[in-house]
């Protein structure tokens, strides 16, 4: 029973980040602000959308996903080019 409680402090104590993996990156799940911050993401986002990462506009869809901006250019950026990119991504290692 102590060791249970002791256990039990110890996890209280922790900060949350100590148990929390890294999420990969995702198009449905990963902000495109965290996207553009990263040279290898973004060279992805460059990749399959010519020209989005240096779009004026870009800032202003920071704090939103790629399919939650896939209603706005649905020409370009189909499921089709959502699956690409989220191959290219999963081949990056997520931060810590």
């Amino acid at each position: 029973m102590k060791k249970m409680i002791l256990i039990a402090a110890m996890l209280a104590m922790a900060p949350a980040t100590a148990f929390a993996q890294a999420a990969p990156y995702s198009t449905a799940t990963t902000e495109i602000g965290a996207l553009l911050d990263n040279p290898e993401t973004k060279a992805i986002l460059e990749k399959h959308v010519p020209g989005m990462t240096g779009n004026d506009q870009v800032d202003m869809a920071r704090a939103m996903t790629l399919k939650d901006i896939q209603q706005y250019s649905p020409d370009a950026i189909t499921d089709k080019v959502l699956a690409a990119i989220d191959a290219d991504l999963a081949k990056v290692k997520p931060p810590k």
